[in-house]
């Protein structure tokens, strides 16, 4: 590279690293089914039902690929629609209640595509300020006016309905909001909607499979397969695959063929990609009680953690700055936890914050002493003991509560001593030798 880009380069990461918000794409677990090292306690991933490794969904994946190949070769409108296509689009109408769905090559490409071909010359887009950065994206690229409206806010949505009257206007939210962990009030949104004659498109990335039996949120409040909702779903979170789908009337699939850009000029989902997500959402459907044991498990952290339920599966602790959510997810990575470290700007409050993800295939017991584990660490920072001084929290823990143990003013923090007589021995996993300046997530 010449000096100008090499000079645009280092000041670039000279600010990131004066922000703290530097991030590293560090390998975090094994890839070898026969190492002796235990896997880390991943509480940090969008595998909410474990079916990412389920052997159903892997003998899915295998057969497709043995069939059809490595890669789907061309675009959907060339020679890329395979028949796994169309048995995952299937399956996902009848997970969902949809009366058709399209598939996508990402959760991200649908949202691009959903908005940006519903959209177009003489329609505008309202968004929830919290909306996922792909929706606002998508926004961007339709080329047209686009706004927010504040989050979950249906009169502020209704008022500027009400300011764009006789505008074709499409409505962009998320069913669950992975960040801050609450649900949109969607019934109160579609009769929004529909006093101004708008479409509302949801996003249904974290509510498939945990929300409605997994059948999504949407469902579960009897929206399923209304004429003016659009469903987007993502099949790399819940479904444990890869790829993205758009779920609407018969009329809105033809148009997203004909006009969505993500669609027309990408090559088709891989087919194994494709069999893995039909076979986890037949899976889902016939299994209500994966999406119970994500709730049960999901309760247990908000609980121990002190922070108030969320309505997915991610639970959400804030924490005092970005620097000490680091630390923390940095010392319960040294000792086998993976959980998410959300920090500015990726968090739509500013707050920082970690991501504690309930998952169906964790045992009872290993989610409650993780949980506790988050609890007690993030607790020790946020009173000023130091994460070096955690060892010294523990051995007095049986001393009863002290007067340093007092629960921090901030929301949802819990006191050391609310989260006692916990013991974590240093799992013998490959984190151990990460120092604190290899990664910072």
């Amino acid at each position: 590279m010449s000096g100008v880009w090499d000079d645009w380069l280092a000041e670039r990461a000279a600010l990131r690293a004066e922000r703290g918000t530097e991030r590293f794409d560090a390998v975090l677990r094994l890839d070898h089914p026969r190492s002796r090292l235990r896997e880390p306690l991943d509480l940090a991933s969008n595998d909410y039902l474990g079916l990412s490794r389920d052997e159903r969904v892997v003998g899915a994946a295998h057969a497709a690929l043995d069939r059809y190949g490595a890669g789907a070769t061309a675009s959907r409108l060339v020679t890329g629609t395979l028949p796994v296509h169309r048995d995952l689009e299937a399956a996902l109408c009848r997970l969902t209640g949809q009366p058709s769905a399209l598939a996508f090559s990402t959760g991200y490409a649908a949202n691009l595509g959903a908005l940006t071909a519903l959209s177009g010359r003489g329609a505008e887009i309202l968004l929830d300020a919290h909306a996922h950065a792909s929706l606002h994206d998508g926004a961007r690229l339709s080329r047209g006016p686009y706004a927010t409206f504040a989050h979950n806010d249906v009169d502020d949505l209704d008022r500027q309905l009400a300011a764009r009257e006789g505008s074709r206007v499409v409505v962009a939210v998320e069913s669950i909001y992975s960040v801050l962990g609450d649900r949109a009030p969607l019934r109160d949104l579609v009769r929004a909607c529909r006093r101004h004659d708008a479409l509302l498109v949801v996003d249904e990335a974290h509510g498939v499979g945990v929300a409605g039996a997994g059948c999504g949120l949407v469902h579960e409040v009897g929206l399923a397969g209304a004429p003016d909702v659009v469903v987007t779903v993502t099949l790399s979170k819940a479904l444990g695959s890869q790829g993205g789908a758009v779920l609407a009337p018969t009329a809105v699939r033809s148009h997203l063929v004909n006009t969505a850009r993500s669609f027309i000029f990408d090559t088709g989902l891989a087919p194994a990609a494709a069999a893995a997500a039909a076979a986890s959402a037949d899976i889902v459907r016939a299994d209500t009680s994966l999406a119970g044991r994500v709730r049960a498990h999901a309760r247990t952290i908000s609980s121990t953690c002190g922070v108030e339920p969320a309505a997915g599966a991610v639970q959400s602790l804030p924490m005092a700055d970005s620097a000490a959510a680091v630390d923390v997810a940095l010392e319960l990575r040294r000792r086998g936890v993976l959980v998410g470290c959300f920090r500015p700007p990726s968090v739509p409050d500013g707050v920082p914050r970690l991501r504690i993800t309930a998952r169906a295939d964790l045992s009872d017991a290993d989610v409650l002493e993780a949980s506790r584990l988050v609890a007690r660490l993030a607790a020790a920072d946020r009173l000023g003991a130091g994460l070096r001084a955690v060892e010294a929290v523990d051995d007095a823990a049986d001393e009863g509560p002290r007067t340093g143990d007092a629960p921090s003013p901030a929301r949802g923090l819990p006191s050391a001593a609310a989260v006692e007589g916990v013991t974590t021995p240093v799992p013998a996993t490959p984190l151990e030798n990460l120092s604190p300046g290899d990664d910072r997530a």
